[in-house]
């Protein structure tokens, strides 16, 4: 189903806060004597409300607890809160969600004043709707009343609402307050502890959560082993729909690849012509290859025009990303452009036979629009060359 709200837990899941909350809770916890470990273990702080944690982690009394937040809230005020930053494309997930007409709110165990203090210093607070925290005297509120009041404020019914968090905390207070539930595995909860807590769904990638708004994301549930080659591996999947609904997938997991669109100083582009078995027919492509294990894509265009070639370049510059065939398969090519170019010796694989062509931008693009050039990366890079050099 779609849904017409988005509610994010902050901590963990909108902004890295763990390095500044685990210090302000191990600052609290030494100057009382207690025999905390090193800051990086006390990720128990990361979620529930820290009156709580105080008192279930580390068998402090009410009063005693109360005086370790306010110790805590000594560092985290004016040092801890600093020591934190976004995760690598949230806004571009908020701006998306907003695109898609979708509201989105917070819902935190955390002070609304540190909370709004971060969301303008990271300059995303027009993205949201609501911003439901706690205050500094009444910061023991559950995750289920924040949420219960988020939802309030939005003005949506619970089954037109998703809330997503990395704690098990998020993914009970949505169920409590019967709203479906995203655990995000980039903050500091795992997967077990969302099965546990019964997410109704896992995300892995941020823009998960932009397929799970709108009804399109497809939950891995099973997968078995069909083929495992050189090149690919193919597998069977078992998927849950947003429905509810099951479905299978046949995959083929490919390691992906890079492409190069080498361009001399008299505007053409080199091609390599070559037989490919699959289609039965010799054809022009820009020079390409597979990504070897844990090689970085940039090495390997390098290497690739080096080896097809014989070439290299003083300048490359990335182009973007290509999904040939999004319907089975995971390959991702990613393009390059290569200026300032020299020539020298070709290396081939042993099987690899092929010519190098130097062929005008102009006449290339001819040549893709009549249909003579059918290779998918090779018209994508093409034409992006010739729209970004305007010729």
């Amino acid at each position: 189903m779609r849904y017409s709200g988005v509610i994010f837990d902050f901590d963990g899941t909108i902004c890295d806060t763990g390095e500044g909350i685990l210090k302000s809770a191990k600052y609290a916890l030494d100057a009382f004597g207690y025999d905390a470990p090193d800051y990086t273990k006390l990720t128990c702080f990361i979620g529930p409300p820290l009156l709580i944690t105080f008192q279930e982690e580390f068998g402090a009394d009410p009063q005693t607890a109360d005086a370790l937040v306010k110790k805590y809230r000594e560092r985290y005020t004016n040092e801890g809160l600093f020591e934190s930053c976004l995760y690598e494309g949230i806004e571009e997930l908020l701006q998306t969600l907003k695109n898609d007409n979708i509201k989105i709110a917070i819902a935190s165990s955390k002070p609304q004043d540190y909370i709004e203090t971060l969301l303008k210093r990271f300059e995303i607070r027009d993205y949201f709707d609501v911003v439901c925290g706690v205050s500094f005297t009444a910061d023991c509120e559950s995750k289920t009343s924040i949420i219960a009041r988020c939802q309030k404020e939005l003005g949506i019914a619970g089954n037109e609402l998703i809330v997503v968090g990395d704690r098990k905390y998020d993914i009970e207070g949505a169920k409590a307050n019967i709203i479906d539930s995203v655990g995000v595995l980039w903050g500091y909860g795992n997967r077990i502890e969302f099965v546990e807590a019964g997410a109704s769904f896992i995300a892995e990638k941020l823009m998960d959560i932009e397929s799970i708004a709108l009804g399109f994301y497809e939950q891995t549930e099973n997968v078995q082993g069909i083929f495992a080659g050189k090149v690919i591996t193919v597998h069977h999947d078992d998927v849950t729909l947003s429905d509810g609904s099951s479905a299978k997938r046949e995959i083929v997991e490919h390691s992906g690849g890079v492409a190069i669109v080498g361009v001399t100083e008299d505007n053409e582009v080199l091609l390599v012509k070559q037989f490919r078995y699959p289609y039965k027919e010799t054809i022009y492509e820009i020079p390409a290859g597979k990504l070897e294990k844990d090689e970085e894509p940039l090495n390997a265009g390098i290497r690739e025009f080096a080896e097809e070639c014989g070439a290299s370049a003083e300048c490359f510059e990335p182009l973007g990303e290509v999904y040939p065939s999004p319907g089975y398969t995971s390959e991702i090519i990613r393009l390059y452009s290569a200026t300032g170019l020299t020539f020298g010796e070709q290396h081939l694989d042993d099987d690899e036979y092929l010519d190098v062509i130097k062929m005008p931008i102009n006449e290339c693009v001819k040549k893709i629009m009549d249909g003579e050039i059918k290779d998918a990366k090779t018209i994508i890079g093409v034409l992006k060359i010739k729209e970004l050099m305007n010729l």
